[in-house]
C-alpha cells in the first residue's frame, strides 16, 4: 500500500534527514573537566545534562512550560536530560544567577546524576557563567549558547552557516577567557626576557589577540553576508515584479511550518518533530485551485527570548516577511500555550518590519495539528481566533479549506496597475505612494506613467487612466 505522496525517489528533506540522523551524537561518552575549564572557544559537546531556570514572572504552568521547551531544545542538541531545578526569586542572582545555596544544591545534583552540564534557562553574564561553574564543578551554558549549538548543526546554505558563525562569535567575544600562559604578554618586557631589542613595550596578550582576530573575522563575514544580502534582494525584486503574490509562511519553531509548506506546494522539504529543524528559507510556487499561482516562502521559525544574535545574524533571512504580501503565521494547537507562541512570533515580526520603516502585511493565523490537540482547548481556541484555520499537516484536514481562504485572502490583496496620470491629477499620486508599492515611474509629455502593486479600492479609482490612451483623454 502507497502512502499518499509515495516516491520511489527520496526527496530532499527525506535524504537530510536520513544524514542528519546517522550523525547523532553518541551519548555516555564523559567531557573532561580539564577541557571545560581551559577551553577558551566554548565549543559545546552536550551529553548528560541538569536544567535550572529562574521562575522571575508569570504563572507556575508558564514557568514549566519554558523548561520543557529547554528540555526540548537540550535533547534537540543531543544531551540527555536527567534533572531539573526551578528558583523561584524576583530577579536572577547577579553573582551566580540562582543564588548560592541553590548554587550548592545543584552542585549536589550534578553529583548525584553523574551530569557533566549545566544548562541555565536564560542568558547569563560572562561573570555569572564563571561563579557558577567554579560551583558546580562541570561546564555551565546558558540558553542562548544552547540554541546557538543547535543553529550550527542545522544550518546547510552557505548564507546560514555564515549567520550562524556572526550571531556565535558575537556571542563569544565578551566571553573569551585565558587560563595561566594563555594570559601573559606576547611580547614588551626587560631587553632580553622576550627577544630583546624591538620586542620592549607592554605588548599584546593572547586573549587580546584573540578578540582582533575574531573582530576580523566578523567583519570578513559581515561583508560576504551583506554580499548574499545582495543576490536575495534580487531574486525578492524579481518575484514582486512578476505580479505573483508571496506569502511567507512564519510561525513559532516546530509549529508544522515545514509540514505545511509540504501540503501546499509539494515541496519535499525537511520534517523532523525537533526544534529549528530548518534555518534556511525556501522558496516554491504552488497553484491555488481557482488557477491563480502564488509563492510560498518557509522562514526560520520563533522562541521565546530569541538571542539578539540570531536575530541581527539572520536580519537578511528575515527580511523576507516585510516583502510579502500575506503572512501565514503556523500555531502548534497541541502546545500547552499557544497564545504565548502567538505572542512571541509578533514580537519579534514587530521589531524586523520597524527596522525596514514598512506596513505590515495582512495576517492569516493557522492552527496546525489539531489532530493531536485536545478537543477541548481546540473548542477554546476556535472561540479565541475566530479568524484562524485550523488544519493538520500530517493528516491533510482542513487543507483544501485553508486553500479556499488563501483564495479569499489573496483576491483582496494588492493589484498590479499601469497608469498614465494627468500632471493635474497629483492627489491620485499621491495615494500610490502612501497606500501602494512603486515598480516603475516615468515622466512623459501627456503625465506620469506609473506601475505599481495597489489596493483593489485604489485600483478601481484609477482604471479611468489605464495607459492604451493618451493621458488628457483619459482624464476628460
Amino acid at each position: 500500500m502507497q502512502r499518499p505522496g509515495w516516491s520511489p525517489e527520496p526527496t530532499v528533506g527525506e535524504m537530510q534527514l536520513d544524514e542528519r540522523t546517522s550523525l547523532r551524537r553518541v551519548a555516555g561518552l564523559s567531557t573532561e573537566l580539564t577541557d571545560i575549564t581551559e577551553v577558551e572557544y566554548r565549543q559545546l559537546r552536550l551529553e548528560r545534562v541538569v536544567l535550572v531556570g529562574v521562575w522571575t514572572t508569570g504563572s507556575a504552568a508558564q514557568a514549566e512550560a519554558s523548561m520543557l521547551e529547554l528540555a526540548a531544545l537540550a535533547e534537540t542538541a543531543g544531551s540527555e536530560v536527567l534533572e531539573g531545578l526551578i528558583q523561584r526569586r524576583d530577579k536572577p542572582d547577579p553573582a551566580t544567577y540562582i543564588g548560592s545555596g541553590k548554587a550548592e544544591e545543584l552542585r549536589t545534583v550534578v553529583l548525584d546524576t553523574g551530569a557533566d552540564t549545566v544548562i541555565c534557562d536564560g542568558e547569563l553574564t560572562p561573570a555569572q557563567l564563571t561563579a557558577l561553574e567554579k560551583v558546580v564543578k562541570v561546564k555551565v551554558i546558558d540558553r542562548t549558547a544552547l540554541i546557538l549549538d543547535i543553529f550550527a548543526q542545522h544550518a546547510t546554505s552557505r548564507e546560514g552557516k555564515a549567520q550562524v558563525a556572526l550571531a556565535q562569535m558575537e556571542y563569544m567575544l565578551p566571553r573569551l577567557r585565558g587560563w595561566g600562559e594563555s594570559m601573559s604578554r606576547q611580547a614588551g618586557g626587560r631587553a632580553g626576557s622576550n627577544g630583546g631589542v624591538g620586542l620592549r613595550g607592554p605588548g599584546e596578550t593572547k586573549i587580546e589577540t584573540d578578540r582582533r582576530r575574531i573582530r576580523e573575522r566578523m567583519a570578513k563575514l559581515r561583508r560576504e553576508i551583506r554580499e548574499m544580502k545582495t543576490a536575495r534582494d534580487t531574486m525578492r525584486a524579481r518575484r514582486s515584479a512578476s505580479g505573483v503574490p508571496s506569502v511567507a509562511i512564519v510561525g513559532y519553531t516546530n509549529a508544522g511550518k515545514s509540514s505545511l509548506m509540504n501540503s501546499l506546494t509539494g515541496a519535499g522539504l525537511l520534517v523532523q518533530d525537533a526544534l529549528f529543524a530548518t534555518l534556511d528559507p525556501t522558496t516554491r510556487r504552488a497553484a491555488l485551485d481557482d488557477g491563480r499561482e502564488m509563492v510560498f516562502t518557509d522562514t526560520v521559525g520563533f522562541v521565546r527570548h530569541l538571542p539578539t544574535q540570531l536575530v541581527e545574524a539572520f536580519r537578511s533571512t528575515l527580511e523576507e516577511v516585510t516583502g510579502a504580501d500575506l503572512l501565514l503565521h503556523v500555531v502548534d494547537g497541541s502546545d500547552p500555550l499557544p497564545l504565548e507562541q502567538i505572542r512571541a512570533v509578533r514580537e519579534v515580526i514587530t521589531d524586523v518590519i520597524k527596522e525596514q520603516g514598512t506596513a505590515a502585511p495582512p495576517e492569516l493565523l493557522v492552527v496546525n495539528k489539531i489532530d493531536a490537540a485536545d478537543p477541548d482547548e481546540l473548542t477554546r481556541l476556535r472561540g479565541l481566533l475566530p479568524g484562524a484555520a485550523f488544519v493538520s499537516a500530517r493528516t491533510g484536514a482542513g487543507i483544501e479549506e485553508l486553500r479556499e481562504r488563501l483564495s479569499e485572502v489573496l483576491g483582496g490583496l494588492d493589484v498590479d496597475i499601469s497608469v498614465l496620470l494627468p500632471y493635474s491629477r497629483g492627489d491620485l499620486l499621491a495615494r500610490i505612494h502612501a497606500d501602494g508599492r512603486i515598480i516603475s515611474s516615468d515622466h512623459e509629455e501627456g503625465g506620469t506613467r506609473v506601475r505599481a502593486r495597489v489596493p483593489h479600492a485604489l485600483a478601481a479609482a484609477l482604471s479611468e487612466f489605464a495607459h492604451s490612451g493618451p493621458a488628457e483623454s483619459a482624464g476628460r
